[in-house]
């Protein structure tokens, strides 16, 4: 941790592709512990930051620190090591290898005895993939590799974990599982970055929030007062 009490400290941070700029000048924060919604509409930048975060995405100027350990411009496995886990949108699972082939391989980097006990752990979390290990992930159901998408971020063990639209494509009483096994982890002491189009869920389950507009972080506050706020009621809630 640093000295602030900040787990994940960002400043100034801008990225994008060849195509240009796509993130400005981007200031976050996430405490240890903390869940923290990233809400916004489709195109803001929201999958752009994780992967610039995750090291997927060069940033072009800004710093990103985790526990105080510069990380901006980090190779993926370098973030990884220090402690950041990405589930990606869209899972991506490797389809033709088992369920416990893709568990495992959000351990690849550890050298510790433990990855069958938190294999164990991530069992307790999503209990539906026990009986699933030696199924191959392509045939589960949406939720269900959902589940082994985020397992997956568990098994490297991370001070973060950063989840890209758990919801997306899965049906309402799944999301509510997948919802609640978030929080559950969050309150078993990882800290959560969570990227959620539907602003009701993230900012249900969420401490704090950002809202992310064409690429510039245009309000923060605690979940449940942005929840109140008219102008995000009527941008993100309809109402």
């Amino acid at each position: 941790m640093t000295d602030n009490g900040r787990l994940l400290e960002v400043r100034g941070l801008s990225a994008g592709y060849g195509a240009g700029p796509v993130l400005f000048g981007i200031d976050l924060d996430v405490a240890a512990g903390e869940l923290v919604a990233m809400v916004g509409a489709n195109g803001a930048g929201k999958s752009t930051l994780l992967g610039t975060l995750s090291g997927l995405v060069p940033p072009t100027a800004g710093s990103v620190q985790l526990a105080g350990r510069q990380l901006a411009g980090a190779r993926p496995e370098a973030t990884v090591a220090a402690g950041i886990a990405h589930v990606p949108q869209g899972r991506r699972l490797f389809g033709t290898l088992s369920v416990e082939r893709n568990l495992l391989l959000g351990a690849y980097r550890r050298r510790d005895g433990q990855v069958r006990q938190d294999l164990r752990q991530v069992l307790t979390y999503f209990p539906a993939l026990a009986d699933k290990l030696d199924r191959n992930a392509g045939v589960l159901s949406g939720g269900e590799q959902q589940m082994v998408a985020i397992g997956r971020g568990l098994m490297a063990r991370p001070r973060l974990l950063m989840i890209d639209e758990p919801s997306l494509g899965l049906a309402p009483n799944v999301v509510d599982r997948v919802m609640e096994v978030i929080k559950t982890i969050n309150r078993d002491g990882t800290a959560v970055l969570l990227v959620e189009q539907d602003v009701v869920l993230a900012l249900d389950i969420a401490d704090r929030g950002y809202v992310l507009e064409n690429g510039r972080i245009v309000l923060t506050a605690p979940a449940a007062e942005l929840r109140r706020d008219p102008a995000i009621r009527k941008a993100y809630l309809g109402i």
